[in-house]
């Protein structure tokens, strides 16, 4: 069957219309500029109103609730005073994993323990925490795991390193890289510099593992960000970010690029850095996030990488050890400030589409999957085609800077919806120790005809109540069968964010136990239900500076069972299983050859 549908053909020709749109809606704005700074609090006008969409009658009757402090999360974020650059305003992150092993996932929120003023942001201050979850309860045990790291702390990601059965654990920071084994009694053991990594300075962002050469053990794929260091002269210029004046010590333009870091598990306890040999070194661009995910259904790992002020860039996984940059010909290399990354199949047609979250006066960005030329199961060319503006994710969110992002079906409907949480990059006027707070995005998936509406006014006040949003991290932390949020707030308390009502419908969930790793990393997990199916890759969704629970969630909307699981491990193995029944967690162990 031709893969360029009808509703495909309608896009491409709506993406044409769109490029005359946008360049005149661009001359218009430009025509209209003033000389003034921009106004972050100003709402859009214009032409761009027309693509207002009003939230339907039938939306979902879901509500987010935060229970953070109820639910025993005592944190907050940089308990210091904003010295005014660019490191201590980008983070910071989260992720999900169940460290202990005991069937839920637990919680490790990474912190900016000072100003980078205070000698004791290095070695003391407010340190990143480690939660246990205890069946919907956290209890603080950083102090006896060992992993309370100090420093301007970015990213966590969970994953077995060392492949002894026990999720180990990767932070970075501006300016070092920590890596802890588990030991599997409760504590860790740092072996930063036993595994080589302590020679790696630099201002370090989004970490995600993979198998990407299919060895057997995880490899690490690190961004680098700017290569960043301050001069007190330096704090009183201000430079253009885009359109807009900011002090130059938190303009990203303002200084070069970092290299990142593709980390190869010689599994000795060892990594060594092979990012430019591969071809993955991206020298520059400005990586915050980036994403694992085979793009091309080869069998091997791409990866995504979302760049700030830089072109954005696709390394396609040639399975020899090295990629080949795809950016432009499949037509994703987009130069705006882009933060956060989600990976799903948005109109479930059977490929893996990108969602990414954008500065002020950028719209995220839809890039659906094309596959132009592809027949049956002969793959096409790999082509990408913002959509965002057509399937209601863009005008809407020209107002904010978002970050913390991910596909997930939180109404159990079947299709994946979107999150994004934002939070601005512009100082307070007022009072400049602090940043803008803004309100938050919810996206519900209504079809593939009529696209995403923003919900997020109805569904809770947590996602109405501003704040400055960084990280977010999905998962069922309290396993009723909805997908729930935690945010991480600069310079506040997370946010906890409980979904109320999305397990009215039927939902189903897949473990995936690899014969190596306990996650099953990079496995593609298929459900079909009413002759519908849905996709996840796992560990291919790293929002911002974060990590999702490794549990695949699907909706089944009113349906009491799925037809068919089916889990594609990287190793090439496969397992099916048919009638399953709805409202389970289920465990899918990778087969001996």
């Amino acid at each position: 069957m031709e893969r360029l549908s009808a509703r495909r053909r309608r896009v491409l020709l709506t993406a044409l219309g769109a490029v005359v749109v946008i360049t005149a809606l661009a001359a218009l704005t430009l025509a209209r500029r003033s000389a003034d700074q921009y106004d972050p609090a100003a709402p859009a006008e214009g032409i761009t109103s027309a693509l207002d969409r009003p939230v339907p009658a039938d939306h979902p009757r879901v509500t987010f609730t935060d229970v953070a402090a109820q639910s025993g999360i005592a944190f907050r974020h940089f308990p210091g005073v904003r010295s005014t650059q660019l490191p201590e305003d980008m983070g910071s992150g989260a992720a999900w994993g169940d460290y202990d092993s005991d069937g839920d996932d637990d919680l490790f929120i990474v912190n900016i323990s000072a100003p980078l003023t205070d000698p004791s942001h290095a070695g003391g201050g407010a340190p990143s925490r480690l939660y246990r979850n205890d069946g919907g309860t956290f209890v603080d045990v950083t102090a006896q795991a060992g992993v309370g790291v100090s420093g301007c702390g970015m990213a966590a990601a969970w994953a077995d390193a060392d492949r002894d059965g026990q999720l180990d654990l990767v932070v970075t920071s501006w300016d070092r890289l920590y890596l802890f084994y588990n030991r599997g009694d409760g504590t860790f053991e740092d072996r930063t510099a036993a595994a080589g990594l302590a020679r790696f300075t630099g201002f370090w962002t989004g970490a995600s593992w993979a198998d990407y050469d299919r060895d057997g053990d995880l490899d690490l794929y690190i961004c680098g960000y700017v290569r960043y260091a301050y001069d007190p002269t330096d704090a009183q210029k201000v430079s253009a970010q885009f359109d807009a004046e900011v002090p130059y010590v938190l303009n990203p333009s303002s200084y070069s690029a970092e290299r990142n870091l593709l980390l190869r598990n010689d599994g000795r306890g060892r990594f060594t850095d092979v990012a430019n040999a591969a071809g993955v070194d991206d020298p520059t661009g400005r990586s915050l996030s980036a994403s694992w995910c085979d793009f091309d259904e080869d069998g091997w790992l791409d990866v995504y990488v979302a760049n700030d002020v830089s072109d954005n860039a696709l390394f396609r996984n040639l399975g020899n050890g090295r990629f080949e940059n795809v950016s432009h010909t499949t037509w994703v290399a987009d130069p705006r400030g882009a933060m956060g990354l989600a990976i799903g199949d948005w109109d479930l047609d059977g490929d893996f589409d990108i969602f990414v979250t954008h500065w002020l006066a950028q719209e995220n960005a839809l890039f659906s999957n094309m596959r132009i030329g592809s027949r049956g199961a002969t793959p096409g060319r790999m082509v990408f085609m913002d959509v965002a503006d057509q399937e209601g994710l863009g005008q809407v969110s020209l107002d904010f800077v978002k970050w913390g992002t991910s596909f997930f079906d939180y109404d159990n409907d079947g299709r994946p919806d979107l999150l994004a949480v934002n939070g601005s990059t512009f100082q307070d006027p007022k009072d400049t120790r602090h940043l803008i707070a803004m309100r938050h995005h919810l996206f519900w998936n209504k079809s593939d005809h009529e696209g995403f509406f923003e919900v997020g006014g109805v569904s809770g006040r947590a996602l109405l109540e501003p704040s400055v949003a960084r990280g977010a991290a999905f998962a069922d932390y309290d396993r009723d069968g909805d997908l729930d949020v935690v945010m991480i707030n600069h310079g506040g308390a997370p946010r906890l964010l409980r979904n109320d009502g999305g397990n009215a419908r039927h939902w189903l969930q897949v473990r995936v136990r690899g014969a190596r790793d306990p996650q099953g990393l990079g496995a593609l997990v298929l459900v079909t239900a009413n002759g519908i199916t849905g996709r996840e890759q796992i560990g291919a969704q790293s929002s911002y500076l974060s990590q999702n629970s490794t549990i695949a969630h699907f909706g089944l909307g009113d349906l009491g069972a799925a037809e068919s699981v089916t889990v594609r491990f990287a190793s090439g193995r496969e397992v099916v299983q048919r009638n399953v029944a709805a409202n389970q967690v289920i465990t899918i162990e990778e087969p001996a050859r």
